[in-house]
């Protein structure tokens, strides 16, 4: 049960405020999981929102690579809802099921293939140390160039993000969503 009252239709909003409501129903189509929290601080809302479909597509990043990426940040903030939101997402970008089945564990990322080993060690090393080592750094801007890396960084930060909203409100995973782990490590 969230720790604050979702806010679910433009309705629970000022009038002043529905037009960041309307940003969010525009892009998803309803309003759900971490935008019922952000919506609390609709400017907030209203900036942060027209980042998703630039991650969808926009980016430069080929989404299957986009989706191992975001699943690994997800998975390293334990985030619920946000996995059950984006493993649908990596599914039909192409992400195999061992894969999915693998960051989901937090098992060893030596097991992938190069491009998703080398995105996930990324995302690891970022999220776990606050800092990429200079062979992890090398190896994706060498693979792909600095915007690709930067795009990559920004969407490991955005979904950080959202993964920090919805831990920190209790935002739940919808009943039929996938699920991660948590007693695995």
């Amino acid at each position: 049960m969230p720790r604050i009252q979702p806010i679910t239709s433009k309705d629970d909003l000022p009038a002043e405020h529905q037009p960041a409501a309307d940003a969010v129903l525009k892009v998803y189509g309803n309003i759900r999981g971490p935008w019922t929290m952000l919506l609390h601080s609709p400017k907030l809302a209203a900036r942060l929102v027209p980042l998703t479909p630039f991650f969808w597509n926009e980016s430069i990043i080929e989404g299957k690579l986009r989706s191992v990426g975001i699943l690994a940040a997800v998975r390293e903030r334990e985030s619920e809802y946000v996995w059950a939101a984006q493993v649908g997402m990596a599914r039909k970008n192409g992400v195999r099921e061992e894969v999915i089945d693998l960051l989901r564990a937090k098992g060893d990322a030596a097991k992938l293939p190069a491009q998703e080993r080398e995105i996930v060690t990324y995302v690891r090393q970022l999220l776990r140390t606050n800092r990429v080592e200079q062979a992890a750094f090398d190896a994706l801007r060498n693979r792909y160039g600095a915007q690709w890396l930067v795009e990559l960084t920004a969407t490991i930060g955005y979904f950080g993000l959202v993964s920090g909203i919805a831990n920190a409100f209790e935002v739940t995973a919808p009943a039929d969503g996938d699920k991660i782990d948590k007693e695995k490590p």
